[in-house]
């Protein structure tokens, strides 16, 4: 990360950037004598490259769990339509708002809200019977998403080339315009959701073994499951509403630490967590630093490496039987 802050339009040395840091969490050391380095460095290069890795570990842990409380490998944010309905809240405050309000609502809060929104339709159509079934939550999560797609659609027609701009960008992926008050919540949500997702690893182990045995086992299956989903659907919608659709990260990441360590959940959830900070942080210097003075679209970049991935993952043929 102190790598990350250093480089950019302006190259600052990394002892530069240490002691700029240091200096404003702690206050030792002497204030900056540069006043623009210090700008740059502290309030536009670190909250961006700290929302990064909030918005990386949120992406990659949710990942982890969806795929295990659906059974289904390829299941992420995206496939479960979380992302979609984040996409659309965002996307109409923009072009119905003006790019700032409607009903009171920002952009964040609207795509925080189209998230949760999306993943209680899922949740209520991917229940049968009382309970809810894997294939279900998956088929339901493909059909809403199909639809606030086509919605969000829709509404680009209406936006004028202007907003039109804005909403590509923004369904991309971009911290770009990270700002120190938006970290606190952020930060609280994805460390508090990543401890408490870590406190079910042994439940989750269970439910790799089948429902019936994770039943016999004195597991509420279908309980389980609800939590969980609720719990993903308040990281998804968190990290999303910042940093916008990020396609990816929740699919690669939990599958590259699987391979490593193995698919024991105790460790697989923090290590997903670390190593999804890591990944998103480095892309979005790679955003901003391939195309100077232009800056990419995260979700280009994250596409360009995740694809490959899963094309050499599905040739390799294992984690995904």
């Amino acid at each position: 990360m102190i790598v990350a802050i250093s480089i950019g339009a302006v190259n600052v040395p990394v002892s530069d950037v240490w002691a700029i840091v240091l200096h404003h969490v702690t206050g030792a050391g002497p204030a900056p004598s540069d006043l623009a380095l210090d700008q740059i460095v502290w309030n536009f290069r670190t909250p961006r490259v700290v929302l990064a890795g909030l918005v990386g570990a949120g992406l990659a842990v949710t990942g982890a769990v969806l795929q295990t409380v659906v059974s289904n490998p390829l299941a992420d944010p995206v496939v479960l339509g979380f992302s979609y309905g984040a996409t659309l809240g965002a996307v109409l405050v923009i072009t119905l708002g003006g790019g700032v309000v409607l009903a009171g609502l920002g952009v964040s809060a609207a795509a925080f809200l189209g998230a949760v929104a999306a993943g209680a339709l899922v949740f209520a159509l991917g229940r049968r019977q009382g309970r809810l079934a894997p294939t279900r939550l998956v088929l339901a999560g493909v059909a809403i998403g199909y639809v606030f797609l086509s919605a969000t659609s829709y509404v680009q027609l209406q936006a004028t080339p202007t907003e039109l701009r804005t909403v590509m960008f923004w369904m991309l992926g971009s911290v770009a315009g990270a700002q120190w008050d938006q970290l606190p919540t952020v930060a609280v949500v994805v460390v508090v959701t990543t401890v408490l997702l870590s406190l079910f690893g042994r439940r989750l182990n269970v439910l790799l073994a089948g429902d019936e045995s994770a039943t016999a086992l004195g597991v509420d299956v279908s309980r389980l499951r609800a939590v969980l989903l609720v719990l993903s659907a308040l990281l998804t919608g968190t990290v999303i509403a910042v940093a916008g659709g990020i396609g990816f990260v929740g699919l690669m990441i939990p599958h590259l630490v699987r391979l490593t360590i193995g698919a024991d959940h105790r460790r697989l959830l923090p290590l997903t967590a670390l190593l999804g900070a890591v990944y998103l942080v480095l892309v979005d210097l790679l955003s901003r630093t391939l195309n100077r003075p232009n800056e990419l679209p995260l979700g280009i970049l994250t596409a360009l490496l995740g694809a490959p991935f899963f094309l050499w993952l599905l040739r390799r043929n294992k984690g995904l039987d």
